[in-house]
C-alpha cells in the first residue's frame, strides 16, 4: 500500500468574503441583568439592545418573543457550508440551541441567568443555501427552580421539519 497521495488538480473558484460586525457581548449583558429575561429578549428583537455575536456570525435574527418561547430566522448561504455542500450541522444546531435557551430565558427574572447543560439533537433533512428561509422556533416544556427543560425545531418556508432538540438549561442565580 502507498503512502502517497495522488496528484489532484487545484480547483478555481471565486473567492468570496463576508464582514461579521458585534456589540461588546459584556457590556450588553451587563447592562440587562436588572430586567426580567422576557423584557431582554424583546429589546433585542426590537433592535432596542444589541444581541448576541453568534447570530451575527452566523446571520440569524430573533423575530418572536413570548413567555416560554421564542423564534428565530435565517436564510443560509454557502458562508455555513460544510465541506460536501450543505448547511453545516453546527448552524442548525446553534440555532436550536439558541431557541432552546432564550425560550428558557424569557420565563426568568431580572438577575437570573442560563446556560445550556445539554442538547440533543436529530437532523432531519438537508439545508442549502436554496432552502430559503429557515425558521428556529424554541419552547419551554417544564420550567425548574435549579434546571428548565425545553425543545426546538428548525422547519422551512414550506413547514418541513428540518432538524428537532431537547434541551436542558441549568438556571443560574447571582
Amino acid at each position: 500500500m502507498s503512502s502517497q497521495i495522488p496528484h489532484v488538480a487545484p480547483l478555481t473558484t471565486t473567492s468570496r468574503s463576508r464582514t461579521v460586525r458585534w456589540s461588546d457581548p459584556k457590556a450588553t449583558a451587563e447592562s440587562g441583568r436588572d430586567l426580567p429575561g422576557i423584557e431582554f429578549l424583546s429589546q433585542w428583537m426590537r433592535g432596542e439592545r444589541p444581541g448576541a455575536p453568534i447570530c451575527e456570525l452566523m446571520g440569524f435574527k430573533l423575530i418572536d418573543v413570548e413567555e416560554g418561547g421564542v423564534v428565530f430566522a435565517s436564510t443560509p448561504d454557502e458562508s455555513v457550508y460544510n465541506p460536501i455542500g450543505m448547511v453545516h450541522g453546527g448552524m442548525a444546531c446553534t440555532m436550536l440551541d439558541s431557541a432552546a435557551g432564550c425560550a428558557v430565558h424569557t420565563t426568568l427574572p431580572a438577575g437570573v441567568g442560563y446556560s445550556s447543560i445539554e442538547i440533543k439533537v436529530n437532523f432531519l433533512r438537508p439545508i442549502h443555501a436554496d432552502t430559503g428561509e429557515i425558521l428556529a422556533r424554541g419552547r419551554v416544556t417544564k420550567a425548574g427552580k435549579r434546571v428548565c427543560f425545553a425543545e426546538s425545531d428548525l422547519r422551512d418556508s414550506a413547514g418541513n421539519v428540518l432538524a428537532t432538540a431537547t434541551s436542558s438549561c441549568l438556571i443560574i442565580t447571582a
